[in-house]
């Protein structure tokens, strides 16, 4: 691809952690043009003095003005997408990709007498929707990790009876400004639950459900802070009927088509997929109940990744392009 040809990519919010992974992924992927990246905070100051891991990868500043661009990564704290859209002059033609919870209702905002209407960006849920879309809303971390263990059962109305989830994240979940639950000495060595059963992710996870199926499903959601820095462990069940063979023949053929989600036979344990843009799946049937581990990294199928991927389906590029990582196990 010539460099004529490539995506003008902008990037709001680009010195927060997802903004960060915005920039080392679209660094090295071979389709796109990084024309911006921008950030109140450290306006004017070298990216690589920012960030010093890409040193030598990147030659551009931080600036606090919107450049002309093919699509644009919104990369700030929730609520702050939706002012932003309102207050700045973005070019009507510019496609948004937004990894707030702003418009994950697919949500809709008027901007003069123009209207920009988002579709949820979870490609194994809806992808061909999202390669006709303008702006999307990329899906949040537990929400990414909890539907890609479920969409399968309940797209093949398989559960009996009420879900039960337990999600344990890495303290980059909470984002880069400091607060009382991720500074070293609190986190470190420590676990706690929070938003027990009232975890804001739920309402774009039904919202999802009610795509594949009329039945309205019971999930009970326990969200954990962990000890570590990037990752999500999600193990689901609910009592099955099915057996292992037709299980597994639901899951494989739901994802035959979408080149993140892996389904291990194996144990698996969440260092499989951190720094990766992979989900990866494990299903097991005890006494008359599916249990379902899944795992992603927080930060790029959670957030940056899969905000890519979602790019690379909009502008009809390979899905993979740019996402070819591979985890440091060790």
């Amino acid at each position: 691809m010539s460099i004529k040809n490539k995506i003008k990519v902008g990037i709001v919010g680009a010195s927060g952690y997802t903004g960060g992974e915005l920039l080392r992924l679209l660094v090295h992927h071979e389709g796109v043009e990084i024309v911006f990246a921008y950030s109140t905070t450290n306006n004017g100051k070298l990216v690589s003095d920012v960030y010093t891991d890409l040193i030598d990868e990147i030659n551009i500043e931080f600036t606090n003005t919107i450049k002309e661009s093919d699509v644009i990564f919104l990369s700030q704290g929730h609520g702050k997408s939706y002012d932003f859209l309102l207050t700045s002059s973005i070019n009507q033609k510019t496609k948004i990709i937004d990894l707030s919870q702003d418009f994950r209702l697919e949500k809709s905002i008027t901007i003069g007498n123009n209207k920009r209407k988002f579709t949820y960006g979870l490609p194994e849920l809806q992808k061909n929707l999202i390669k006709s879309s303008k702006n999307i809303a990329n899906p949040g971390c537990f929400a990414t990790a909890l539907q890609l263990a479920l969409l399968p059962s309940i797209n093949s109305n398989i559960i009996n009876g009420e879900i039960h989830s337990n999600a344990i994240t890495g303290s980059t979940g909470a984002g880069i400004i400091p607060s009382n639950t991720t500074h070293y000495s609190w986190r470190n060595n420590n676990v706690s639950s929070y938003k027990e059963f009232n975890h804001q992710h739920l309402h774009e996870i039904k919202y999802s459900f009610n795509k594949k199926s009329k039945q309205n499903y019971n999930l009970n959601l326990i969200t954990v802070r962990g000890s570590f820095s990037r990752g999500i462990f999600c193990t689901s069940y609910f009592n099955c009927e099915s057996d292992m063979n037709t299980i597994k023949n639901i899951y494989k053929q739901y994802y035959h088509d979408h080149p993140f989600v892996i389904i291990s036979e194996n144990e698996i344990n969440l260092k499989q997929v951190v720094n990766t843009n992979k989900c990866m799946l494990h299903l097991t049937l005890i006494n008359g109940k599916l249990l379902i581990t899944s795992i992603i990294d927080n930060l790029i199928k959670g957030a940056s990744g899969q905000a890519i991927q979602n790019m690379n389906l909009m502008f009809g590029l390979k899905e993979t392009e740019g996402l070819r990582l591979k985890s440091s196990i060790f």
